[in-house]
């Protein structure tokens, strides 16, 4: 089995094939990248193509019964053997795939993946579950060292289906490869909609999100997919393990919950029932500046304990501000917005307005879409279209928006110009914050100046911003972002000496390792000093009950 060659995904970055721009494009943006950042631009280069790729030979040929769901194709193998991270997206720029699967196998049903682990544990093979293939923390990449006779990719693309949609109770049983445009494309026949939209959506899938906790679209409240589950499904080497689907329960430790969060390494999650709803009419959203980051969190802090539980609260420091092209010069701005599939939520954000000027901040333009649809059960009415200048981004939030979906796609751009382009997420107790932000910046400043050798401070200095991605009653979720002059044909060292620094002082300081993107193999060391090592006990005991082999994603959350 090989993929299809009608604008496939890149075998190296983000998007589709038809995505990757020319020469003459990269070197038109060259000059706009040096002016606006000071550095970069210089040496335009080219990704490696595929055919000049080496990769490893496979060492190993599939069992007969399993043949027609696997493939050896250069394209399936390189496009399954790195994630997302900056340092997966240089080294496959550059054509270095040091651990490539040795096959790509496809099921397409609960049945092949059965017959795919068995065979995984028979010959000692590592089984990489892949969703969309957009980790950040290298949890789809085969290192796995030594110990096993070859790597098996897991490519669950084929069960991307919405197998039962429940409109008494709003949820829906949908299976785990299910992208999430596809997926809310089938759900939005029915007037409804999941409501989780993590950055990566366009190419990453409900079985992804569930097995990294993934956050999504609300700033508030059900922000994670957590808050989504109903109940999960999943094929470990040891038999199936489905939970009773439940709105709640107090039965003992959540089975549910051991899979939300595993990255692969207790089963393989085919499908699940997800908590759905009407997709939202009624829309109202404006940006906030304040003259500091601080004077923002407060306000952010405030909102976040009012109780409003606003769906964006997305606070951008003056330098996150002013790339994102989303407030005036030297001002934080806070993206404000509330939806409802109901009623009007022009009240609700008035107040969250007024909170927001009592310390300060200054609202700007307002947006509103107030278009009432069909109630539930009009299948095919499609919710209205936002404003065309929405789209484009015309005012702060829109500016804001534009910006978040299309930062995957400039990281490419950026590793063309010599340009390093990456982050790293958090989170932390309100009373610890403002110390904690302190830190963390004044590391990141230092070591990304040191590892670009660049300046600290004005022309071609290296940028280091934050942003708030999600706030809740104790605590905001910090997002920093990394932009500096590359190292170039040194920038996967140069990305380590960073990762290195800022990971250690975010676990000094009292953060967590990752919000939202996972653990991964690239967090391990950090996730093992900060979870209790009587839990990783736990954790080691429970993978031997279900992968007595060991053979499911080793080497991501613990060793086997």
């Amino acid at each position: 089995m090989t993929t299809a060659t009608a604008d496939r995904r890149k075998h190296w970055g983000w998007g589709r094939e038809s995505a990757q721009l020319g020469r003459e494009q990269l070197e038109g943006a060259a000059a706009g990248v040096r002016e606006r950042l000071g550095f970069g631009g210089d040496e335009v280069e080219e990704p490696v193509p595929l055919e000049a790729v080496e990769l490893r030979r496979p060492r190993l040929e599939p069992p007969p019964s399993l043949a027609a769901l696997c493939s050896s194709d250069d394209h399936d193998r390189a496009s399954h053997a790195l994630g997302k991270a900056y340092r997966d997206v240089v080294r496959g720029f550059r054509g270095e795939f040091e651990n490539p699967p040795d096959l790509v196998a496809r099921p397409g049903d609960e049945a092949d993946v059965e017959r795919v682990l068995a065979w995984c544990g028979e010959s000692n093979l590592a089984a990489i579950p892949f969703g969309g293939g957009t980790s950040v923390v290298g949890g789809v990449e085969a290192r796995v060292g030594d110990d096993y006779a070859g790597a098996v990719s897991i490519d669950l693309g084929r069960l991307d289906g919405v197998l039962e949609v429940d409109e008494v109770s709003q949820a829906a049983r949908i299976q785990a490869g299910a992208l999430g445009p596809a997926l809310e494309d089938q759900l939005g026949e029915r007037g409804l909609t999941l409501r989780h939209f993590p950055q990566s959506f366009e190419f990453s899938t409900l079985g992804g999100w569930i097995a990294t906790r993934a956050g999504g679209h609300f700033a508030t409240k059900l922000t994670h997919i957590d808050d989504l589950v109903e109940s999960v499904r999943a094929i470990t080497p040891a038999g199936e393990w489905e939970s009773r689907r439940l709105p709640g329960s107090g039965a003992g430790p959540s089975p549910d919950r051991m899979l939300i969060g595993s990255e692969g390494t207790l089963g393989v999650i085919t499908e699940a029932w997800v908590r759905i709803r009407e997709r939202p009419s009624f829309k109202s959203s404006c940006g906030v500046a304040f003259d500091s980051f601080a004077a923002g969190a407060e306000a952010v802090r405030a909102l976040a304990q009012s109780g409003l539980d606003p769906s964006n609260c997305r606070l951008l420091d003056p330098g996150e501000a002013a790339l994102t092209h989303a407030g005036p010069e030297g001002k934080a701005m806070l993206v404000l917005g509330f939806e409802s599939p109901f009623a009007p939520v022009d009240g609700p954000l008035a107040l969250a307005l007024d909170c927001a000027r009592d310390f300060g901040g200054e609202p700007g333009e307002l947006r509103t879409t107030d278009a009432p649809q069909p109630r539930r059960g009009a299948v095919g009415d499609a919710p209205p279209a936002e404003p065309r200048a929405a789209r484009e981004g015309s005012d702060a939030v829109g500016a804001w928006r534009h910006a978040f979906l299309a930062a995957p796609y400039l990281r490419d751009t950026f590793v063309a110009l010599g340009v390093l382009s990456d982050t790293f997420e958090t989170a932390i107790t309100w009373e610890r914050f403002s110390e904690f932000h302190a830190t963390v910046m004044e590391t990141a400043r230092a070591v990304v100046a040191e590892a670009s050798h660049a300046p600290s401070e004005g022309e071609g200095a290296p940028r280091v911003t934050c942003r708030f991605t999600h706030v809740y009653a104790d605590g905001p979720a910090p997002y920093f972002t990394i932009i500096a002059p590359a190292r170039r044909g040194d920038e996967v060292a140069q990305w380590d000496e960073i990762k290195q620094a800022v990971s250690e002082v975010v676990i000094d300081a009292g953060g967590t390792i990752t919000h939202h993107h996972a653990v991964g193999r690239d967090h391990r060391p950090w996730y093992d000093r900060q979870r209790p090592e009587r839990f990783a006990d736990a954790l080691r005991a429970a993978k031997a009950a279900v992968d007595p082999a060991g053979v499911l994603n080793p080497g991501v959350l613990i060793d086997p």
